[in-house]
């Protein structure tokens, strides 16, 4: 999505940017900085690019309805929740920074799009620990696939919600036009984050935060 925030009521936008201030100075307030492995935090930093690069390659029917890889699903993995949130709004300032983006509504983007696909897959990430057997096919395919491709649809779910109460298009032309076009993108999202969690938990286990050598792999650890 890249919402603007004349689709809005005048509040809308500011009461979202207030929301979306407090989540992520709680959000930062939960990452144990001290912690932090330095070569995860360059992981982030690299994936942080690589993902306003995948924002980038986006088309779109009408104003607020673009589509793009999310690349939330794989934060999340990566570097859990918290950080994620951090991540994907640093890559929507950076898309407003360079003027592909609209400043009065990153929060709107951020609480209807980066929120709800982080959400997500943290909460598939939990249900596959508690229900589903500790295999490293499950963690690629459930918290990978699966988590991805839902990730995207729940982001665009929110969206398409908002603009039709907001009145900006009409339910019609949402339901009929637009979400199919998010369905078809979230198998690719989907495809895309299964492939690249796979790749990192074989050859980069160490940026991948939720995975556990001893969980996943009976205690044999990855090449680091």
């Amino acid at each position: 999505m890249d919402l603007s925030a004349l689709l809005f009521a005048g509040w809308a936008p500011w009461l979202a940017g207030a929301l979306a201030a407090a989540a992520l100075a709680f959000a930062a307030f939960r990452v144990r900085w001290r912690m932090l492995d330095p070569a995860a935090l360059n992981a982030w930093m690299g994936a942080c690019v690589l993902d306003l690069a995948l924002w980038l390659l986006r088309g779109g029917l009408q104003p607020g309805l673009s589509f793009h890889l999310l690349g939330a699903a794989l934060f999340t993995l990566l570097m859990g929740p918290w950080l994620a949130m951090l991540a994907l709004a640093a890559v929507l300032l950076a898309l407003a920074a360079a003027g592909h983006a609209d400043w009065r509504a990153l929060g709107l983007n951020w609480l209807l799009t980066a929120l709800p696909a982080v959400a997500v897959t943290s909460g598939m990430l939990e249900l596959a620990r508690r229900r589903l057997p500790a295999h490293f096919f499950i963690y690629v395919f459930v918290n990978g696939f699966l988590a991805g491709g839902a990730s995207l649809l729940a982001a665009a779910l929110c969206g398409v919600l908002a603009l039709g109460l907001a009145g900006a298009y009409p339910w019609d032309a949402l339901l009929e036009e637009a979400l199919p076009y998010y369905f078809l993108l979230s198998w690719s999202e989907a495809f895309t984050t299964g492939l690249l969690l796979a790749v990192l938990v074989v050859y980069k286990p160490r940026w991948v935060a939720t995975f556990d050598d001893g969980r996943y792999l009976g205690g044999k650890p990855g090449p680091g």
